[in-house]
């Protein structure tokens, strides 16, 4: 009983300051759709758009800080700090490249890409305007992930708090001026996002590297360890663009439903985010907790850690969907003015209410995983779950309309694709398999 609660207090510990750090995106997100929407309806269905491909970007490089935290956590459970340094800080120099191949990209192409989706032409124009001027931000929020994986790797989840609280509170102000004093509108929304971005990921990154440069580690980049991380990320990737892709199957089905539709799904995604990234926050204390566990060959601490996770995160998911659910009818109104909209997005959030103890599971397995190692395994899961959701979401796109359409659609996402993915990971878990002792390579 003791050791429980010693390890329900480090996932306490972990889980707090990493839930501010994950809230970053979601929130800068939300005080974009806040302000965005009330410049209409057409402004709030372009971003809608445009933060799901953004979001989408961002997501397929989530590797750069789930890989680093494992990484680094092993090698400093396994008493390796100037290792663990050298994995994070080589990590940062791939997001940096990333980032600004990406921003490169989506300031080119940013129309074809939204016009995929098949929007109408007056949303497709917002949303080009808000995904050209937030490409700005991405090699800052890349660097963000990398910087935020190798500080949680070495147990510090507070430093990423305090970036992501900085950058959150100056991104109100930032977004205000420019989009109404300086009448950028949707355009200000996403500048202002990309400098605060910009900001964190600058100040993350310095102090890794003074932390690096204490533990005696190079600041250069070493090709091998860029290479390195690259490599080990490939069944992270895989998993990231099964669970991007099942994001990009909902908002397509939700646009072909129509303008309000895709607006009431922005207003539910944006929420569903918020309580998502608070279930995450506890996968991170797995990650890190499974990690350093294993990388100091403690199996019975594991084998502890997965039990307690779990434990709490099924309390937590079922506390966040009475929450969700007792909020459902005030939150939409601060998002838009239209009652259609407003309806609409609280019988949505009804459904995802239902789905978080469900989901809770996929999210505390997935960093268990993650922090394992394991990640082969995790890959197949995420096929599989996808190949489920995705006949669903298809016949939706086909023959849905209106509330029917989105309140399914939000059925076979939030319920029917988390149950697969959280069902598929309990199984795996059941023995010792995934669960490889020491460090290695």
């Amino acid at each position: 009983m003791s050791d429980h609660r010693h390890i329900d207090r480090e996932i306490r510990r972990l889980a707090l300051p990493s839930l501010g750090s994950l809230l970053a995106e979601p929130l800068l997100v939300a005080v974009d759709s806040v302000m965005v929407g009330h410049l209409g309806t057409v402004p709030l269905a372009g971003l809608s758009l445009a933060s799901t491909v953004l979001t989408t970007l961002v997501g397929l490089c989530i590797f750069l800080a789930y890989a680093t935290t494992g990484a680094t956590a092993r090698l400093f459970g396994a008493g390796k700090p100037k290792e663990a340094y050298r994995q994070g800080i080589d990590g940062m120099w791939l997001a940096v490249g990333l980032g600004v191949l990406l921003m490169v990209i989506l300031s080119i192409w940013a129309r074809p890409i939204l016009g995929i989706f098949g929007p109408e032409a007056d949303v497709l124009e917002e949303a080009a305007r808000y995904l050209r001027s937030s490409a700005f931000g991405l090699p800052g929020m890349l660097l963000v992930l990398a910087a935020t994986g190798t500080l949680r790797g070495v147990g510090d989840t507070k430093t990423p708090l305090y970036a992501a609280t900085v950058g959150a509170l100056a991104n109100i102000p930032l977004n205000y001026v420019l989009i109404y004093p300086a009448g950028l509108g949707i355009f200000g929304a996403g500048l202002g996002t990309a400098l605060a971005q910009t900001g964190m990921g600058i100040w993350l990154a310095s102090i890794v590297i003074r932390s690096g440069r204490e533990a005696g580690t190079a600041v250069l980049p070493s090709g091998a360890g860029v290479l390195r991380s690259l490599r080990d990320a490939g069944p992270l990737i895989i998993r990231t663009v099964c669970l991007r892709a099942a994001i990009l199957l909902q908002i397509a089905a939700a646009t072909g439903l129509g303008t309000e539709a895709l607006a009431s799904n922005q207003v539910t995604m944006t929420m569903w985010n918020f309580a998502s990234y608070g279930l995450d926050a506890l996968a991170t204390s797995a990650q890190i907790l499974v990690g350093q566990g294993l990388g100091s060959s403690d199996k019975n601490r594991v084998k502890a850690v997965l039990g307690r996770c779990l434990n709490r995160g099924v309390a937590y998911g079922s506390v966040l969907g009475v929450a969700l659910a007792a909020l459902s009818w005030l939150l939409p109104t601060f998002m838009s003015p239209d009652p259609a909209v407003q309806n609409l997005a609280t019988h949505s959030l009804w459904i995802t209410s239902l789905a978080l103890p469900i989901a809770s599971v996929a999210y505390m397995l997935d960093g268990v995983l993650i922090g394992a190692g394991d990640t082969g395994k995790l890959a197949k899961y995420m096929l599989l779950s996808l190949a489920a959701f995705t006949p669903a979401a298809l016949a939706i796109m086909t023959w849905g309309s209106g509330q029917p359409g989105l309140l399914l659609l939000w059925a076979a996402y939030a319920i029917l694709f988390m149950a697969m993915r959280g069902g598929t990971m309990l199984w795996r878990v059941r023995g010792d398999e995934w669960m490889r002792l020491g460090h290695y390579r």
